[in-house]
């Protein structure tokens, strides 16, 4: 008989490296948006992924936000956006002034579908926010390709996929500006904080000002724009760089917990299971299932509850929110949504926990 002990979806690894770091930041008396640790990380983010600027942000939402800014989109603008995502893509282009226009995701690997991105486009058609979603990457030639002819900027939020590749090349080095997030429950954690990331020096200024209250560095309170304090703290940074130090061993991980989630469920009817293309490397963000129906999928989370094991439901498709809801063929992101579920996927979870969580599933599935 197990003891009462919740199995959480997602837990961060932080160790003694974190702290000793947070201890030096602290003691150097450099503990808000200045300090060492802060350029120190940015550079080895930039360094990581084999882009030239990666610019720290307060969070994830915050990068999205000075994205579209630096991009200049504005009133006037439409941003596709996939229908089934978190809800920061739609709701910062709406913060700027611009349209979300829904697109229906790949029932294949559930991001943004490029033969439906075609059907979207207009006239006013400004940028894609593409989203790798749980952890697989989009697919970025096509994507790329239908943005070149219509002159569109891509937007990569990588929140969900650091350390996702397509065609072995690593996410958020293909579009104009990518954006990460470092909350708790991401690949690595800063707590909160994000990053933005680009190859272009001049959109890499335009953030730097815009993050820091619309502030030229070279004349200090001079503000030539509108700006905002989305600024990361050194103490932040500090547990980035010990988060980052050891990226390979959380992704090998979290591969780790998605073989064995696999192996245990394959045999299983009427159950899809997390997909991996072949021109993809997915980094499992949240190992995710998909039941036959949400039925079946609300008595499983039930079930799983009832034995100490927190699940999460896929996101709502966006074309269903009252802020941005809309009639309209999202028939893929409607049905992923009610038939998803996230299983625990956080790096410490025991490989005897991940078959326990199984083997109530085959029992679920039994009856």
């Amino acid at each position: 008989m197990r003891g009462r002990r919740v199995i959480p979806v997602a837990n961060p690894d932080i160790g003694e490296e974190e702290l000793l770091n947070v201890i030096e930041a602290v003691k150097s008396g450099w503990i808000s948006s200045k300090g060492k640790f802060i350029k120190e990380f940015e550079n080895k983010f930039a360094s990581y992924l084999g882009a030239k600027y990666a610019i720290s942000t307060s969070s994830g939402t915050a990068a999205l936000h000075l994205a579209l800014l630096a991009l200049g989109i504005g009133p006037g603008d439409e941003v596709l956006v996939p229908d089934l995502t978190f809800v920061s893509p739609a709701s910062m282009v709406k913060v700027v002034g611009a349209k979300p226009v829904l697109v229906d995701v790949s029932p294949d690997y559930w991001c943004i579908d490029p033969l439906k991105i075609k059907k979207k486009i207009s006239k006013r058609s400004k940028a894609i926010i593409v989203v790798h979603i749980y952890g697989h990457p989009a697919k970025m030639d096509e994507i790329l390709e239908i943005a070149e002819t219509h002159g569109l900027y891509v937007i990569e939020d990588c929140a969900e996929a650091l350390g996702a590749e397509f065609k072995g090349r690593k996410i958020g080095t293909f579009g104009h500006i990518s954006c990460f997030s470092f909350y708790a429950n991401k690949i690595i954690t800063t707590g909160e904080g994000g990053m933005c990331v680009t190859n272009d020096s001049e959109l890499a200024e335009k953030i730097e000002i815009l993050k820091n209250h619309g502030m030229r560095p070279q004349k200090r309170y001079w503000h030539e724009v509108i700006g905002f304090n989305y600024r990361m703290t050194n103490l932040q940074a500090a547990i980035g760089i010990a988060q980052l130090n050891k990226i390979s061993r959380l992704i090998t991980r979290k591969r780790e917990i998605a073989k064995i989630y696999h192996e245990e469920l394959e045999s299983l009817p009427n159950i899809v299971l997390h997909p991996e293309m072949s021109w993809a490397k997915c980094v499992y963000w949240l190992y995710s299932i998909l039941l036959d129906s949400r039925k079946t999928r609300d008595r499983l989370a039930i079930y799983l509850k009832n034995h100490y094991v927190e699940t999460r439901n896929f996101f709502y498709p966006l074309h269903e929110m009252p802020p941005f809801k809309i009639e309209g063929d999202f028939a893929i992101s409607k049905s992923l949504s009610e038939r998803g579920i996230n299983l625990p996927s956080g790096p410490k979870i025991d490989d005897d926990d991940i078959v326990y969580i199984c083997s109530l599933i085959k029992r679920f599935m039994k009856k």
